[in-house]
């Protein structure tokens, strides 16, 4: 199929096989679980895999409301969008009721259903979609920014995982590929980091300043502060030069 332009909204589900979409010099290898979403006036062509042909689904659509619901699918970068959403057969009976609600005759009252269900399932493709890319890496701005929010108090290799849509192992083995330390022992220099700003910067006691960063016993917070910069908070007060690498 070749269209140099067309007037409607395109979806187009992959449930089995292979298939290859070509957008302007873009070309798209296809598999089982793919979605492709096409607004008006985007020349595009696609085709079956010789060896392994797909099955698809395809939906044209049009209304008041259309380009909202593709807007939300679409890549903002391209006008476009190709995701996996994977072969869940959730996916498939959504398409499958499309096709079987025409069956009751073409009504007012079929069409109202059709168009609502096509609304659900655009709704339900977006959420998956950006649940995908939560899972697919590693924000690693926004765990830090969620790491330096909880500088006052303290935070959990769990909490940090859930937060970036990952297993813990996953997300530990992640963040030291880019970072180079452990999750929680970046925490802890972050928050002994902190602590020689207060030492550098104000005359707050070491047991307030242990109170700042969420530890009730000053000594427990000494012992890991001369364990991460490896003088004792006082003698790291008293010292012209900063011992922790910044």
């Amino acid at each position: 199929m070749k269209r140099t332009d067309h007037d409607d909204y395109l979806l187009i589900f992959c449930s089995d096989g292979r298939g290859k979409l070509t957008v302007g010099a873009n070309s798209h290898a296809i598999e089982a679980g793919d979605v492709i979403l096409l607004p008006q006036s985007v020349a595009h062509s696609y085709r079956a895999n010789e060896r392994d042909p797909w099955s698809i689904y395809w939906i044209h659509y049009l209304g008041q409301q259309a380009a909202d619901y593709t807007d939300y699918l679409a890549a903002p970068e391209t006008g476009y969008s190709v995701f996996s959403v994977g072969t869940h057969p959730h996916f498939r009976t959504a398409f499958q009721s499309l096709l079987e609600v025409t069956k009751t005759g073409y009504d007012t009252a079929t069409f109202l259903t059709v168009s609502n269900r096509l609304k659900l399932l655009l709704v339900e493709l977006g959420q998956d979609k950006r649940q995908a890319r939560r899972h697919k890496g590693l924000d690693l701005t926004a765990t830090q920014t969620l790491m330096r929010e909880h500088l006052h108090s303290h935070i959990s290799l769990a909490d940090l995982a859930q937060a970036a849509y990952l297993s813990k192992y996953h997300f530990s083995a992640r963040y030291k590929s880019l970072t180079g330390y452990a999750p929680i022992q970046h925490f802890l220099n972050m928050k002994m980091e902190y602590a020689c700003e207060l030492l550098d910067s104000t005359t707050l006691s070491v047991k307030a300043i242990a109170s700042e960063l969420g530890y009730r016993d000053p000594l427990y917070f000494s012992r890991l502060f001369k364990r991460t910069i490896g003088v004792p908070p006082t003698q790291y007060r008293h010292s012209a030069i900063p011992l922790l690498e910044r």
